[in-house]
Parts: structure tokens; sequence; C-alpha cells
């Protein structure tokens, strides 16, 4: 069976881990990782060069991302995206193709499809993230999807609601979850001497735009920035960098910014790889800001989660998630940080998931 696994950013390249391993060792299937986005761009890290690393299957790799995030770049990126998979698409066949998640190049690849009658399989679909324009794309996807590898019951729903049939669609938990009780974690004495971290204990911070909010971003910037000035005092900063959204790299600035004032206190990462971020996650104090980590993984890991503003607002959670606005951020910090371990359910988490997943694509291949 000819598998097709779009990956554009390290985000979804690190949830997808525990599945690509399977289907590589499963010689039923035949494996192409294809790579676009912001693993071909280098402000970003360059992380197809950790794809290339730990993969030795077909990999191809798709530029597409053009340097600025301003609006009219992000949307020139989103054209260039569909153009290139248009060719892509013409010359490339598989027997199912998988995406994941929300981004604009992530439903830019499949839109690009749908005249090419490429199936796609989407996980992750039928989640509501109302902060953000990843609501759109991941229901975008979802419609130009014909399979459906969903975590929970409720999204479940949510798919059969937008596709109007319950067809082809699986409800299998998260992935990224999968086998995490047998996680080998990065020692922490080793983390923290190959990242350089700051003596003592820290904060761990993933912080994206919110892409629909009518609150100016320097006032959500400058509410971040005088509640880390206030922790700071006590816990060190972690920071791992926003991806390739609009605005993007208004918050790098303020990000670096804040670094060069607390120098020896902070630590800007631009990308850990899965296995260093759930190692990073473990190891904190907390983890803050609007990342889908602190709803979905963090759980697992025994965190508590700071999760600030309105773009994960709709999304399912676990007990260990705080929500505060940007105008209470430091009261939420206060009440998070007398939290020790998280030791509640997680609602994400079912067993087999990666499991599930192959051999439903089995049992797909069998139909086709």
């Amino acid at each position: 069976m000819r598998i097709g696994v779009l990956t554009s950013s390290r985000a979804d390249f690190g949830i997808y881990q525990s599945l690509l391993d399977q289907i590589i060792e499963d010689s039923f299937f035949d494996l192409t990782i294809i790579a676009f986005g912001m693993h071909c761009s280098p402000i970003y890290g360059d992380t197809i060069r950790e794809i290339k690393a730990k993969y030795t299957c077909k990999i191809d790799t798709i530029p597409c991302l053009l340097g600025s995030d301003d609006i009219p770049s992000i949307t020139t990126s989103f054209g260039i995206t569909v153009l290139k998979f248009a060719d892509y698409w013409a010359v490339n066949s598989y027997d199912i193709v998988i995406c994941l998640g929300d981004r604009f190049e992530m439903t830019a690849a499949v839109q690009a499809g749908l005249l090419a009658n490429i199936k796609f399989a989407h996980i992750h679909g039928g989640e509501t993230t109302l902060g953000a324009l990843d609501n759109i794309f991941r229901h975008q996807i979802t419609l130009a999807s014909k399979y459906h590898f969903v975590s929970t019951s409720i999204f479940a729903e949510k798919v059969e609601e937008l596709i109007g049939k319950k067809d082809g669609i699986f409800c299998v938990g998260s992935i990224s979850l999968d086998g995490i009780e047998e996680f080998e974690f990065t020692p922490e004495k080793e983390l923290r001497d190959s990242y350089k971290f700051p003596n003592g204990e820290y904060i761990l911070v993933t912080f994206h735009p919110e892409t629909v909010n009518n609150l100016d971003l320097e006032i959500q910037l400058k509410a971040l920035i005088d509640a880390f000035e206030v922790v700071i005092k006590k816990y060190n900063i972690i920071i791992t960098m926003p991806n390739a959204d609009a605005a993007g790299s208004r918050i790098r600035s303020s990000f670096i910014e804040f670094n060069q004032i607390f120098d020896g206190k902070v630590l800007l990462v631009e990308s850990f790889g899965k296995k260093n971020y759930f190692s990073a996650m473990k190891y904190a104090k907390l983890l803050v800001g609007n990342t889908s980590s602190g709803i979905i993984e963090a759980a697992s890991l025994g965190k508590f989660v700071l999760n600030i503003g309105d773009r994960q607002k709709g999304r399912a959670q676990s007990g260990n998630v705080i929500n505060v606005g940007f105008e209470n951020i430091l009261e939420g910090f206060q009440q998070a940080l007398i939290e020790d371990s998280y030791l509640g359910e997680n609602i994400y988490k079912k067993s087999n998931a990666v499991e599930k997943i192959v051999l439903e694509l089995k049992k797909i291949n069998e139909a086709l």
C-alpha cells in the first residue's frame, strides 16, 4: 500500500513519529514522507535535517514558505503551496495520503489535491480552536478528506456533523500519546547540558499569535512580558519560538528583547524535537502559553498548564488546564505555581492509537 504522509512543521512531525515508526516497520506499506512549509526554512530551524537524520525512507521536499509572516506574505505562501502541490499531485500517486492538524500550509496542500482526486486521511479533525484561523483550516481539511482519525468521541460527532455521514470516521485517540508510558525521556542533566539551561527550576513557554482576536497583539505581549518579569524572580523561563503564523515575528522580537534584558535567566529554543520537548515539559514546573500540547499531551506528563487567551478556546480539556485571559495572567501564575503534579486522567489518551490506524489503513486498502 502506497502511503504519503504530509508534514509541514516540527509540531506535526513530532505527533506523527509513533505512526511513522510503525508504518516503516511494516512491509505492507510503501512510505513517502512529504516535507514542506517550515521544515524547509532555516528561519524555523531547517527541521528537514531532523527528518532525514531519523528516517531512511523516501522523503520528498517541497519548499514553499516565504521568509516574512505579514498577511500578504502568508497569503502568497498559501498560493505558492497550492501551485507546487498541484504539480506534485499530478506526477505522484498514493493509495492514501495522511495529513494532520490545522495549519494553513497543510490545508493548501490538501486543497491542491481535491481535483487530483487524492484520498486524504485526516488526523485530529473535529477539534475546535476559536481563537485561531486554524479552526477554519482544520475544518477545510476535514471536508476535503475521505477518512478521519479523531482523538475523542466528541470530535467524531463534530466530523460527522461537518461531512454529513459516519462512514470513514475512526475514534482512535491521540497518536502522540501512544506508548507514553514507555517513552524514553532525555535524562534531565543531559537535556540541561545540551541546551545550556539556566540553573534551577524553570517554566516552559510556548506562545503563538491569536489570529482571531480583537485584542491588539502589543497589549497581549505587554501583559505576557509583565507577568514574566514577576515570575522570573523565582523561576527561569525556557521559551520555544513561535511558528510561521501572521505576526509570529513580532512575538519572536518580543521574546528576543526579553532574553536580552534577563540574560542568564531565559533560554530561547527554535526546535527541541519531540523527545527533548516532552522531556523539557516533564522536568518543567509548569507549561505556559496557548499551545495544543498543553491541551493534549501535558496531562499525560503530569503537568498543569496555564492556558492564556482564546487560541485554544472550544477545545476539550482535561483537569490540568487553568484558563486565564490576558488581563489576569499573573493571578493565573499564582494559582498554577502552587499546584504539584497532575494525577488526573487525559481525555485524549486511548490505548493502541497507532495500531488502530494501521489496522484501518489495511482494511481501507482491501476495499480500494
